[in-house]
């Protein structure tokens, strides 16, 4: 199972080609310890099952016109339509120092805190997704924001320790406190490069460490996530793990990003468990999307990411970025038709488990 990649290309990477596309917007390792693994139980079995998705366009889409319809064509709030499929969480990302590009800058805190109120007041749970970045952040790319580009380690730690205490006070003014937090997106290769690459783990952890403090010094019961992708490479996950763990890293549960078919939905969850129980964590996966050229086997997909997360004890999976529309962006992953703006068939996946 571990060398078989997925079929989907990596969402940066879509992302990339989407924006110098025709049509979009110019707008913006070493072994686990067994003795640790046999030390203490696996982690428990999930007592809540999260159908989420991940809508942080959705503002923008908003401020340039666009708008969401349900499956029987009406014009409805978007956030209801999603309740209408069984969701109950969103994540939302945010950047530090964003440009004002709609689809690939915004979610400043501020912003972030405000879209957020809207989702509490519809009864639905939060997601912070942090990306240490003043723009995208993934597996292969995890810059600085551009403030901290030239900061030593000890420089960057004040700074890091600063971002965190006072975006999460930003929330807690607004009174939005996450239930989870992610400090860091897809962070196989660390954060905030060169000086918190995983080649540093020590600077790594001493800075994710700093992130989740700073999180529970303002919010002692949000959960605290560390969030990797490509589950499929299972030996990647573990120079991670072995390393973060082995330098002290504190997290609450393990995420994760896959964008796999369904034939190989089953071996990736399987995965995500194995080495969630080996440190002990509960897991989730907080990135699914597949081609929505591809009605059916998106949304078969879909099914069997729900079934085998559920079937193993995950605690939910979010869809990214399911509402989102051409030519907003050229991103290929969503769930919505672009004509007519209604749901496809692939959200019905949601209603199948």
């Amino acid at each position: 199972m571990n060398d078989k990649p997925e079929t989907q290309l990596g969402r940066r990477s879509l992302l990339l080609g989407a924006a110098a596309g025709a049509g979009a917007l110019v707008l913006g390792t070493s072994a686990l310890p067994r003795a640790l693994a046999a030390a203490a139980p696996a982690a428990p079995a999930a007592t809540t099952f999260f159908k989420a998705v991940d809508i942080s366009w959705a503002p923008q889409m908003q401020a340039h016109g666009y708008s969401w319809k349900n499956a029987s064509g009406q014009s409805q709030d978007l956030l209801t339509i999603l309740k209408g499929y069984g969701i109950s969480a969103v994540r939302l990302r945010t950047f530090v120092n964003p440009s004002g590009d709609p689809a690939n800058g915004h979610c400043s805190i501020a912003e972030v805190a405000a879209f957020a109120k809207k989702i509490k007041d519809a009864g639905m749970s939060i997601m912070l997704d942090y990306m240490f970045g003043d723009t995208w952040n993934s597996v292969g790319v995890q810059n600085p924001p551009g403030a901290w580009k030239n900061m030593s380690y000890s420089q960057m730690l004040s700074a890091m320790n600063s971002y965190v205490n006072q975006s999460m006070n930003v929330m807690k003014s607004n009174d939005v406190l996450p239930t989870w937090v992610q400090i860091g997106n897809e962070i196989n290769s660390g954060i905030c490069h060169p000086v918190g690459s995983v080649s540093n783990p020590g600077q790594m952890t001493g800075l994710l460490n700093a992130a989740y403090n700073q999180v529970k010094q303002v919010s002692p019961s949000t959960t605290v996530c560390i969030h990797l992708a490509q589950p499929q490479k299972y030996d990647s996950m573990q120079t991670f793990f072995s390393r973060y763990s082995g330098n002290g890293g504190k997290w609450d549960m393990s995420v994760f990003s896959s964008y796999g078919s369904a034939s190989l939905a089953g071996g990736i969850v399987g995965n995500m468990k194995k080495i969630s129980d080996a440190y002990h964590k509960p897991f989730m996966q907080t990135e699914f999307g597949g081609p929505v050229s591809k009605v059916s086997a998106t949304e078969s997909a879909l099914v069997a990411y729900l079934k085998a997360l559920k079937s193993n004890g995950g605690q939910g999976l979010f869809y990214w970025e399911p509402e989102c529309m051409s030519p907003f962006t050229g991103y290929g992953n969503g769930a919505w038709n672009s004509s007519t703006r209604q749901p496809t068939a692939i959200m019905d996946g949601f209603k199948q488990v």
